[in-house]
């Protein structure tokens, strides 16, 4: 295949996704009612989730045309099995993002893609194993970085990128198809995805742009002349990649938490409790994946040697333990305690429909009234005058020796005490 004929076929793809996203766009932002009661998302979230299906249908619809106008040559089989396999996986993606799956539903549907792509592909049965292993993996966890605006469309650009090199600098342009049509998809994609995004890649697209990505890279290590480090070099490719999925595995080991169930403790988000924004992180981690990306490129082109890989592997290992330390998970709330005073709980308040301070003033009275009865009036002093009528305090009211009526001490629940107290100040 030559050069132009990938050109062709990128252009086409890059025309069929923006028209496609463009027309996904426009419906998904017409307003439209809620759907039948029953809890449903409004029919315009489902676009925006569903929207990496027009990438799919661009990159797919420009790769088949090259096909079937024979551009592959003899990597034909190759190149169509790997198209059919990343097909299904989109397939399956797409009815997750209507419907969730079973995570073992998805992973058998993915192996059964990447041996289809392996069987016809030719490879030894030890070499197939590895690399239905590596599809599998590289797949799910470039499906991981969709979880911000216009990251996986940005990482998924960059390494397609060193693909498409690869691919020409290991003398089978034919395994380059895919690679360049998936360049140019994302770009097109990428304009709708760009924060604040109006599509997203979802399921349909995120697992598409990682089987894609990693039978591509299973392929063109297969078909390395040999001497060359292919077997460094490309997997270097899915760095940052796995960085995320093994960062996302250790917090969630440490904070003893499930590693199926998703969270916020992934790349982007940790920027983002660092102030970094969201076309921020998204950059950061696209100029982060391309390093790795232009040095495995460099060494399958043998142009590097092999030992320049460590150097993004030793930043990739320190930027992720950096980012193991900004905390990915809110501390859970403590309720506040209770006081010995307050006997009223809010349940039975909110139900009895009095306010809280209320119900605690009228209970305070209740109890000094009683306190109050309890304690006998104190006896008259010897000589004291009576009052008054309408002059003094009320009948029965003891009175102190000048004639003023005596303070009751604070209820103690001891009258015999409070008798001679009030008897002594008389």
């Amino acid at each position: 295949m030559n050069v132009l004929g990938i050109i062709a076929s990128g252009v086409a793809a890059l025309f069929i996704t923006v028209a496609l996203a463009k027309s996904a766009r426009r419906v998904a932002l017409r307003p439209h009612g809620p759907d039948e009661s029953g809890g449903r998302a409004p029919r315009a979230d489902a676009l925006r989730r569903t929207g990496g299906a027009t990438a799919v249908l661009g990159v797919g619809t420009a790769t088949g045309a090259a096909l079937w106008l024979g551009a592959a040559d003899d990597a034909a089989g190759s190149v169509g099995g790997l198209l059919a396999g990343a097909g299904t996986v989109a397939a399956l993606g797409l009815v997750h993002d209507l419907k969730p799956l079973w995570a073992a539903l998805r992973l058998a549907v993915q192996t059964a893609a990447a041996v289809l792509v392996v069987c016809l592909a030719g490879l030894s049965p030890a070499a197939g194993v590895l690399a239905v292993l590596w599809i599998v993996l590289v797949t799910n966890a470039f499906a991981l970085l969709d979880h911000a605006d216009g990251l996986l469309t940005a990482v998924g650009l960059v390494t397609a990128a060193g693909l498409l090199a690869c691919a020409f600098a290991g003398g089978d342009p034919a395994l380059a198809l895919l690679p360049a049509t998936l360049v140019a998809g994302l770009a097109g994609f990428l304009l709708h995805n760009w924060h604040p995004a109006r599509l997203r890649l979802g399921a349909c697209g995120a697992q598409f742009t990682g089987f894609a990505l990693a039978a591509s890279g299973a392929l063109i290590q297969a078909a390395a002349p040999s001497g060359r480090a292919a077997w460094a070099a490309l997997p270097a490719l899915a760095t940052v990649a796995l960085a995320d999925s093994a960062l996302v595995l250790i917090s969630r080991r440490r904070a003893a938490r499930s590693p199926l169930r998703d969270a916020d403790d992934h790349i982007a988000h940790r920027l983002r409790r660092v102030r970094v924004t969201v076309p921020g992180a998204a950059v950061l981690t696209a100029l982060w994946a391309g390093v790795p990306v232009a040095t495995g490129a460099l060494v399958y082109a043998e142009l590097l040697h092999p030992a320049f890989l460590l150097l993004p592997l030793a930043g990739t290992a320190a930027a992720v333990y950096a980012l193991l330390r900004i905390p990915a998970y809110t501390p859970p709330r403590t309720a506040p305690p209770r006081t010995g005073s307050s006997r009223t709980t809010p349940s039975r308040t909110a139900s009895s429909g009095v306010a809280p301070s209320r119900t605690n003033t009228a209970r305070r009275r209740t109890e000094a009234a009683g306190a109050g009865a309890a304690i006998p009036a104190a006896a008259p002093a010897a000589g004291a005058k009576g009052s008054a009528p309408g002059q003094g305090a009320p009948t029965g009211t003891a009175r102190t020796a000048a004639g003023h009526p005596t303070v009751p001490p604070p209820p103690n629940g001891r009258p015999a005490e409070a008798a001679a107290a009030a008897a002594e100040r008389g």
